[in-house]
């Protein structure tokens, strides 16, 4: 267990594992394990609408900057797709793979479109909170934070009649980790970027788990065709991501692949077929563990406990 003091957030390790990380046995001797985090953030962003003084300038996939003062209609009515249309054409493909997945979900997000969110349960996928507005949380007083947190959990209650057991804020402060913990009944938190294991931190509240995320692994590139232009840009990322992580846990040392979507991103059609010929090449091959963060969190608690 990493040994971190007083601020958990700004304490930094820099060796983790070392050269041998554990084998973390996944189930059925699975070489590796695929975690899809779909974020679901559209009515959660910044916006006039919500209360706040600018408009968000962040992924909304047109090249939009922020505006101070005044609401920007293209840019909403991009993360409006995403809840519209493209979320449920990523919730057909799940399905036509079998594939359950980790739903990071803007609570003002589904506080606006409720079905939505029984949805994601009746086919099976967790529902993580991604705060309860998406914004930077670096920017925020201690104070209104955990606010935040505790309305999340208790809004989430209310729409799905469970509270959530993972969290992801995405863009977290200082005072986040600590913030969850004092708050408690999460089995774990993925507010990091730093591994492909998960690990165990020491908080002041005790052992805390950390599912590390990826912002690399994340068709977020396809913003402002940043990183990804086309579909075939995204399959052959994460297929030689995938390939590359396989062929390590063919050779004794299997890893946690994390991939970030977004439904207003890979949602559009253009880029949704990147997503299926990926599932089609993941589902070739033998020994891979399609799992949601609860089902890790779980898992690794029996296999490596703090």
């Amino acid at each position: 267990m990493r040994d971190v003091a007083q601020d958990p957030m700004q304490q930094r390790d820099l060796v983790g594992y070392g050269e041998f990380p554990p084998n973390p046995r996944w189930p059925n001797q699975a070489i590796i394990a695929v975690n899809f985090n779909l974020n679901v953030e559209g009515g959660g962003e910044a916006t006039l609408a919500n209360g706040d003084d600018y408009s968000e300038g962040m992924l909304n996939d047109i090249g939009v900057p922020a505006h101070i003062g005044r609401r920007v209609p293209l840019v909403e009515s991009v993360f409006e797709y995403g809840s519209r249309r493209g979320v449920w054409r990523l919730l057909d493909i799940f399905d036509r793979f079998f594939i359950k997945a980790s739903i990071l979900a803007v609570v003002r997000a589904l506080e606006q479109n409720p079905t939505l969110a029984q949805a994601f349960l009746s086919r099976g996928h967790e529902i993580v909170s991604h705060g309860y507005r998406w914004i930077d949380y670096g920017d925020v007083p201690e104070r209104i934070e955990r606010e935040h947190i505790g309305r999340a959990v208790e809004s989430l209650v209310q729409i799905t009649g469970q509270a959530p057991v993972g969290w992801m804020t995405g863009r977290p402060g200082p005072n986040t980790r600590r913030l969850l913990c004092e708050h408690g009944g999460f089995l774990y938190d993925r507010d990091s970027l730093s591994d492909e294991l998960p690990y165990w931190v020491q908080m002041p509240t005790g052992p805390h788990l950390v599912i590390p995320y990826s912002y690399e692994a994340n068709d977020n590139r396809f913003n402002e065709n940043s990183g990804f232009s086309t579909a075939d840009d995204f399959f052959s990322y994460m297929r030689d991501a995938f390939d590359l992580l396989y062929d390590e846990g063919l050779n004794g040392s299997p890893k946690l692949l994390s991939i970030g979507l977004h439904d207003r991103l890979i949602g559009r059609p253009g880029r949704a077929a990147g997503l299926i010929r990926l599932l089609d090449h993941m589902c070739s091959r033998d020994c891979v563990w399609f799992c949601r963060g609860s089902d890790i969190a779980h898992h690794w608690r029996r296999v490596s406990p703090p």
